[in-house]
C-alpha cells in the first residue's frame, strides 16, 4: 500500500456522459473510490483539471494568460464539487488554491498541506500552479513533489498508456510499464513534457489507469497491477 498519493482527476471525468459541467452521480462514484482508499489509511492529495468547463487552448484569439486564468477558476469549481461530495460521505476535506480566494478556500501553503494530510484529511488542490502556461498535469507533478507523495495516480479516460491513440487505432499496443525517458523521447502523450520531466527529476512514479471503474483508485493505492506504471 502507498502511504501518500497524489491523484490527478481530469475535468472531463467529472462531467461523465454530460461531457461538460458537473455530473454529480459520476462524481459520487469517483469519490467512493477515493473514500475507500482514505478509509484504508492512505493519505490522499487531489489535483483537479478544468476541461469540463473551459479549455484555454480552444479560446481562439483570447490572450493566453487570461484564458489560463479562466481555466484556473474552472478547477476551483471542480475542487469545491469534489470536496462537497466527499464531505457528504464523512471524509474530512480541505480545499487549497494557488490563487488567493479567502472566502472560498485556504491558500496553498506546502507545510500546511502536509499537516492536513498527516491529520488524516484529504487535500484538494485547485487553480493549478497559480501561473499561466502550466497545465494541471504539471501542477500534479509539482504538488506530488512538494508533499513528498509516494506515487502520482493519473486517472484518465483510457486504461493505460498506448503506443498510439486506442480510440483511433485498433492495433494500438498497451504498455504494462514504461520509463519516463521513453515517454519523453517517444512523445506518448501521457502528460506534457514539463510534468514528465518534473516526475523524472524527482523520482516520482506514475500509474496511469482508467477512471471508468472508480474502484481502480483504491486498487492503485493498494499497489495492485493496473493500467501502466511509468517510473
Amino acid at each position: 500500500m502507498y502511504k501518500r498519493v497524489l491523484l490527478k482527476l481530469s475535468g472531463e471525468s467529472l462531467a461523465g456522459k454530460k461531457e461538460s459541467g458537473l455530473d454529480f452521480e459520476e462524481i459520487e462514484k469517483i469519490c467512493k473510490g477515493i473514500k475507500k482508499a482514505y478509509d484504508a489509511g492512505v493519505e490522499v492529495g487531489i489535483v483537479v483539471g478544468g476541461g469540463n468547463f473551459w479549455r484555454g487552448r480552444s479560446s481562439g484569439n483570447m490572450d493566453r494568460t487570461r484564458a489560463d486564468h479562466i481555466g484556473m477558476l474552472a478547477t476551483a469549481m471542480n475542487a469545491l464539487a469534489v470536496a462537497d461530495t466527499l464531505e457528504a460521505m464523512g471524509v474530512d476535506v480541505r480545499v487549497m488554491t494557488s490563487i488567493f480566494m479567502q472566502q472560498i478556500a485556504e491558500p496553498y501553503i506546502r507545510n500546511k498541506a502536509i499537516r492536513h494530510l498527516e491529520k488524516g484529511r484529504v487535500v484538494i488542490f485547485g487553480c493549478g500552479t497559480g501561473s499561466p502556461f502550466f497545465s494541471t498535469d504539471t501542477a500534479s507533478s509539482l504538488r506530488a513533489a512538494e508533499i513528498e507523495a509516494d506515487v502520482m495516480l493519473k486517472a484518465t479516460m483510457v486504461d493505460g498508456v498506448y503506443d498510439k491513440d486506442p480510440h483511433k487505432y485498433d492495433d494500438a499496443v498497451k504498455y504494462d510499464s514504461l520509463k519516463l525517458e521513453d515517454v519523453l523521447s517517444q512523445h506518448l502523450g501521457v502528460m506534457d513534457s514539463t510534468a514528465a520531466a518534473m516526475c523524472q527529476d524527482n523520482n516520482i512514479p506514475i500509474i496511469v489507469f482508467s477512471i471508468d471503474d472508480p474502484e481502480n483508485i483504491y486498487r492503485a493505492c493498494m499497489g495492485e497491477s493496473i493500467g501502466t506504471l511509468v517510473e
